[in-house]
């Protein structure tokens, strides 16, 4: 029986104005998606996982603004022309169906955390791939803040406790009528 090498697929060569682009436009959407959720949350009235949120979307928009300054952009350039990872939403986002209003802390630090674990395998595939030593370091440098990142919402979990088994248990459910 014989092998083959597994192919590993093909990653647009950007140019570093380009690939901060993309990077701008994932912390973009990171915050987008943070503060969504916190508004959810805050319209169930579990004021204390907003908040949570509404913290994780200022670190998102922070980065976002570190890297305006670094590249020298007074306004975002337009949205990169391509998707990097097509089909797959931004890897730095959570997904929508994982929010439930009853959730807690600890599942909101989750959330985070499997994201940011997400952007830190992003950036380290794009940085083995790229053929541009400024892009490659670019994108080493995100791939250490997103490390960061990982540590930070693991210490903040380690800080929290879990959810108990029943805690979606909701004894006055929200009722919709048509």
């Amino acid at each position: 029986m014989s092998t083959t090498p597994r192919e590993t697929p093909a990653v647009p060569q950007l140019t570093l104005p380009e690939f901060m682009a993309q990077a701008l436009a994932m912390e973009r959407d990171a915050v987008e998606r943070y503060t969504e959720f916190a508004d959810a949350l805050e319209t169930h009235n579990n004021n204390e996982v907003a908040a949570l949120f509404r913290t994780m979307a200022g670190y998102e928009a922070k980065h976002a603004e570190r890297i305006m300054a670094e590249m020298g952009w007074k306004e975002a350039p337009p949205p990169p022309r391509m998707v990097l990872v097509p089909g797959m939403e931004n890897p730095e986002t959570a997904p929508f169906d994982e929010v439930h209003y009853l959730m807690q802390p600890w599942h909101a630090l989750q959330l985070a955390l499997a994201a940011e674990k997400r952007a830190q395998a992003f950036f380290a595939v794009l940085a083995r791939m790229s053929t541009s030593e400024p892009v490659r370091r670019a994108a080493l440098e995100l791939q250490a803040e997103e490390a960061e990142h990982v540590a930070l919402v693991q210490e903040w979990i380690a800080k929290v406790p879990p959810p108990d088994p029943d805690w979606s248990v909701d004894p006055d459910p929200p009722r919709y009528t048509d």
